[in-house]
């Protein structure tokens, strides 16, 4: 059976045209949303791993070594040192705070910037360790090291790499299907048109072709002339569209 039936009433057809254009309109939203949901959730990773070292996460840079873990007394904190004061924390970090241990300090990474160090001292130091670093411009970020977390995250993010890459080709091949639908409806309502606007132009009965013409751009105006010389004798408003 044709997808629109010419012995239909143009009321039945134009039904049926606007129930497959809504079908697909509605589907459209439902699969952008899902990809875009899912490729929103990448980027907000994606993000957490980029920028500088004040913003980004530090799970991708610092390893298992570069920490005291499982002490009761110490912890080892993460500072964000610009590289033009990377000389003053070198001579000040041992003395920001009583209780820092001394040489504890390692350059972990860099950027354009600063330098990512780390600095191990007494927990009952740090409060006092952060004001005074916040002071000589050095920024504790606030970090601790979870491998349990930091694996979480790892896989959440290889994850909806994979589901992202497992949806596009689809949702692709499902774009492409659904806009020649869409293309067929819309030169369908036009052939609606053409034929509605012909019979309140000319009337009844019914005594024409529709024909439909691709003309080059530099050519329009000359075939609306030739057309209009041809069929102006059927209707004297037809001058209006020239």
């Amino acid at each position: 059976m044709a997808k629109y039936p010419i012995k239909q009433s143009l009321k039945n057809i134009s039904e049926i045209i606007a129930k497959g254009v809504t079908q697909i309109d509605n589907d459209l939203k439902s699969r952008a949303s899902a990809y875009n949901n899912l490729k929103g959730n990448l980027q907000n990773l994606e993000r957490k791993n980029a920028g500088s070292l004040l913003t980004r996460s530090l799970a991708e840079i610092v390893k298992k070594d570069d920490f005291v873990l499982d002490s009761e007394y110490l912890v080892t904190l993460l500072v964000v040192v610009p590289k033009l004061n990377h000389n003053d924390w070198i001579k000040q970090y041992e003395t920001l705070a009583e209780m820092v241990v001394p040489r504890s300090s390692n350059v972990l990474s860099e950027d354009q910037d600063s330098y990512l160090c780390n600095v191990t001292l007494f927990r009952k130091a740090v409060d006092d360790f952060r004001h005074k670093a916040r002071e000589n411009k050095f920024i504790v970020r606030d970090f601790q090291y979870n491998e349990e977390e930091m694996k979480a995250d790892k896989e959440e993010m290889n994850r909806l790499s994979t589901d992202k890459k497992k949806q596009f080709g689809p949702l692709v091949r499902w774009l492409k299907v659904n806009f020649s639908e869409a293309f067929i409806a819309w030169i369908h309502v036009k052939a609606l048109r053409v034929f509605v606007e012909s019979v309140l132009r000319y009337g009844l009965p019914v005594n024409f072709q529709a024909m439909l013409l691709q003309p080059n751009k530099k050519t329009m105006k000359k075939l609306r002339e030739v057309l209009y010389e041809l069929y102006k004798h059927l209707d004297s408003s037809a001058a209006a569209i020239i």
